[in-house]
């Protein structure tokens, strides 16, 4: 088994970027994770709260609650803007009453919003893609060839999938500038009209290729990295589904290929084997493959 080696993902650090203005909160939210996004729903409809309970017990007016009592306030105010019923409480002067008007409007807005964002957010078709966690350059039918595997970790298809891979690397113009140069890999086949659990991509390194003449030392030295994009439709909410994947120059491995994960059963039955999707395994060179130092 050839010898893979991982490192963390290389950190990049923005400086000068304009700063996230409040046109923003709606893509934060959407990209946040379900818990960080109830959890800030939460909260912010419990600060909104304590900011109308202080204002109660800076004026006074509410009926039958105790005198300067943020708690009596703060669930005075939680009935207001939940509009669940006073009680035993109610605005008893017309500053109270004042005050209870513009929290009902701000609970309205604020009921809106919140609603629209979950909505959102629950609205939004997410796919589960998986990618291998290694690129492999190994001999397929005596040509050099960079593969990968993706595959859809549901049970649903993806329709009309389409894969694009692009190779970045470091390199010197003429003027000794270092630029960062994108290249992108012509597939066998870049496209598949129904996606499932398992589809190996290939790249075969001919003379055309951005990696041929490449060894493992001058993928290290230029730093190569493998940018991988998958677009195609989820076929039970007909949106469309995006993943992405990055493979940097120490998660190719050299002198291998992906494990076979189907089978075939003595009753004819087809058998995929999700438990071997990352597995490698290792190829002798071949006269069209000689292994590069």
């Amino acid at each position: 088994m050839p010898e893979v080696r991982r490192t963390p993902a290389t950190e990049i650090k923005v400086v000068g970027a304009s700063r996230t203005t409040l046109r923003d909160v709606y893509h934060l939210f959407l990209r946040a994770r379900w818990t960080v996004a109830l959890v800030a729903i939460v909260v912010i409809y419990l600060a909104l709260n304590a900011v109308f309970a202080a204002a109660f017990c800076l004026i006074g007016g509410i009926a039958n609650a105790r005198p300067n009592s943020f708690f009596d306030a703060f669930c005075f105010s939680v009935q207001t803007m939940g509009t669940v019923g006073y009680g035993s409480m109610y605005p008893a002067s017309a500053a109270a009453n004042a005050v209870v008007i513009a929290e009902s409007v701000t609970g309205l807005i604020v009921t809106a919003v919140a609603t629209g964002l979950v909505f959102a957010k629950f609205s939004r078709s997410t796919g589960r893609i998986a990618f291998s966690r290694h690129a492999v350059i190994g001999p397929m039918d005596g040509v050099p060839t960079l593969m990968l595997r993706v595959g859809n970790e549901r049970g649903n298809l993806i329709l009309e999938a389409t894969i694009r891979i692009s190779l970045v690397r470091t390199e010197k113009t003429h003027e000794g500038v270092t630029f960062y140069r994108m290249y992108d890999l012509a597939l066998a086949r870049e496209r598949s009209p129904a996606m499932t659990r398992s589809w190996t991509v290939l790249h075969p390194i001919g003379k055309d290729s951005p990696l041929f003449g490449a060894s493992p030392a001058s993928v290290a030295r230029d730093e190569i990295e493998l940018m991988v994009t998958v677009v195609g439709v989820d076929d039970t909410s007909l949106q469309p589904v995006h993943a992405r994947h990055r493979y940097e120059h120490q998660e190719i491995v050299w002198g291998a290929r992906h494990a076979d994960i189907l089978s075939e059963e003595p009753d004819g039955t087809i058998v995929v084997d999700m438990r071997k999707f990352h597995e490698i395994v290792p190829t002798a060179p071949t006269d069209g493959f000689p292994y590069p130092p």
